[in-house]
């Protein structure tokens, strides 16, 4: 009897501790997702910087570490409620670095720094290292202040070629690649060990236009003319000094001193503002600043390398939207009827294109099933090749202006590598029963025949890339023909020859899709997100998956890792010969 009462005790216990650990999780999760309070008179501190990812990181480190990140979409939807929410006085704007070697994203977060500013209330920005892109974000600002001991690294837009050739053939490697389209160069960095006249022409149009855009939007900030940005750019880097004479900054100051200098940082009473971090402003409700959405508009997210089969997320090219999952995700937006309206938001060079066919054709059901619900395509940085193949079914095509696009073009190939072996004393023999059995043989180059019959390929799929594109874009493939070739091309350079209908970002996305659906223009929506963020077991379950490419992922990070992952991709991510929608590798600085 004694043994009982004190097994039944035990559980007792054991029990309570349950009961109050659920509680204590309950009550955790409860005062996590309420959100912050925010008090009156505040000053709402952005901090963006790194990747500017377009969706949160759902690898099994983003689970753990990823709470804090902020997306562009995150930090633009904070503008859009701070704009509107009586307690937030004056935003602190505080570039980190941006290590993005693209310029879609930021071009989409000045837009609404920008806007904004048309409430009324101040963004003052504060540079502790002021960088190309750090600098042209904060230009968005009512006032700029800069560390006294940095400097202003304004210098132009360089953008930097690797070219592999060299190195292959020390090696006794050989890069059997072809490719439709003069201007389609991914191959040239493998095959070529320099620019070829038509990569050269592209590179110093698409560096142009950056740069164009660079000073288009200093000038119009600091209200100079586009001639003297020129001229002070060709003096930069700048020192402290000579960046407050030239009238890039406003003022000098540690961020302690920049509160004494700014009214709108200091309460009435001669104390400082509360200030409320970005991170945690995202997660106030949105109904507290009076936004009560009536419609749903489904924003459907491919950001990443396009393969064929689930999405995952590579080592060191971060997410692979899988056509299995993407077209999964189109069909349950297909079937819900209380979506209003479809926006598709790409992030992506392209890659498989195989996989941008699946999805393309999943996209062109979606859109005639029901032509009252309408189908918008917003560019982020990226949305070239297959990235632009998806883009097509979209009935209103929208790019920031720095966007790269187009791309529309085809290559495939192998390295063959028993030279390689044969440096090191190993020898290759094969044995085949079929005339093309070894096409794919990394141990010999393709016949004449096999090149001709991988060329036939590629041609015919490229003929139906080109007339796909001239459907969707209402003109003829001799005109879209003229425009493609594997030409990379601007969001504005697009805009000005057809590839894209509207500048803009994903709000001005919206914003159409609202128009044709016969959603008032001021009214709210609820923009739903597709594919939902992944499960930690799902993140784990894909890690281990990928498991055997961990090797490339210690040489992961920065533009290094950017361009390895580029370069290696073809020979990481796609089957074996597969025809590749993708576009080329450069550093952009």
């Amino acid at each position: 009897m004694a043994l009982r009462r004190a097994v039944r005790f035990v559980f007792s216990l054991i029990a309570i501790a349950v009961l109050i650990s659920v509680a204590g999780i309950v009550f955790l999760y409860f005062a996590l997702s309420r959100g912050p309070s925010v008090p009156e008179q505040s000053i709402l501190v952005l901090r963006p910087g790194g990747e500017l990812n377009e969706t949160l990181p759902d690898d099994v480190v983003g689970q753990f570490l990823g709470r804090d990140t902020s997306t562009v979409r995150g930090l633009v939807r904070s503008l859009q409620m701070a704009k509107r929410d009586p307690r937030i006085r004056t935003v602190l704007l505080m570039p980190s670095t941006l290590e993005s070697p693209f310029w879609g994203k930021v071009q989409e977060l000045r837009d609404a720094i920008i806007d904004f500013r048309q409430s009324g209330k101040k963004v003052i920005a504060f540079l502790e290292y002021g960088g190309d892109r750090e600098y042209y974000l904060a230009t968005a600002a009512d006032r700029i202040f800069l560390m006294p001991t940095s400097p202003l690294d304004l210098t132009g837009v360089a953008s930097y070629e690797v070219f592999l050739r060299g190195a292959f053939d020390k090696a006794g490697a050989y890069p059997d690649f072809v490719h439709i389209g003069e201007y389609k160069t991914a191959v040239n960095q493998l095959t070529e060990k320099g620019f070829t006249p038509a990569h050269r022409e592209m590179s110093e149009s698409l560096n142009r236009d950056t740069y164009d855009q660079l000073v288009r939007g200093i000038a119009m900030a600091r209200k100079k003319t586009e001639s003297e940005v020129r001229a002070l750019i060709d003096q930069g880097p700048f020192s402290p000094e000579d960046a407050l004479r030239g009238g890039l900054i406003d003022d000098l100051a540690y961020l302690d001193q920049v509160d004494d200098r700014v009214p709108e940082m200091r309460l009435a009473s001669g104390g400082d503002a509360r200030r409320v971090e970005g991170a945690d402003y995202e997660r106030i409700s949105p109904r507290s600043v009076g936004i009560r959405p009536r419609s749903k508009i489904a924003v459907l997210y491919a950001v990443g390398v396009i393969a064929s089969g689930k999405s995952s997320s590579d080592p060191i090219n971060g997410g692979v939207v899988g056509s299995d999952t993407l077209v999964e995700q189109i069909r349950q937006v297909r079937a819900d009827d209380s979506v209003k309206a479809i926006v598709l938001r790409i992030d992506s060079p392209g890659g498989s294109s195989v996989a941008s066919d699946v999805i393309w054709r999943e996209l062109m059901i979606t859109r005639d099933e029901k032509p009252s619900r309408p189908l918008i395509t917003s560019m982020s940085d990226l949305a070239a090749s297959g990235g632009y193949y998806i883009a097509v079914p979209g009935q209103v095509i929208v790019a920031q202006p720095g966007t790269l696009t187009g791309s529309i073009g085809v290559f495939s190939g192998k390295f063959v590598i028993d030279g390689t072996l044969a440096k090191v004393g190993v020898n290759t023999a094969t044995i085949t029963s079929g005339a093309n059995a070894d096409i794919n043989s990394p141990f010999s180059r393709f016949t004449p025949d096999q090149q001709a019959r991988l060329m036939h390929y590629m041609q015919g799929f490229y003929d139906n890339f080109v007339k796909k594109v001239a459907d969707g874009r209402h003109t003829t493939p001799e005109r879209i023909h003229a425009l493609a070739q594997g030409r990379v091309w601007t969001g504005q350079q697009a805009k000005d020859n057809g590839l894209v209908d509207m500048l803009g970002g994903l709000d001005t996305a919206v914003a159409v899709a609202k128009m044709r659906a016969k959603i008032p223009a001021d009214e709210d929506v609820e923009l739903v997100a597709y594919p939902p963020r992944r499960s930690f077991y799902e993140a784990l379950t894909d890690q281990f998956r990928s498991s055997s490419f961990s090797a490339w992922g210690v040489l992961a990070g920065g533009a290094e890792g950017r361009a390895i992952a580029a370069l290696t991709a073809p020979v990481r991510l796609f089957r074996r010969g597969e025809p590749l929608a993708l576009m080329p590798f450069a550093f952009v600085r």
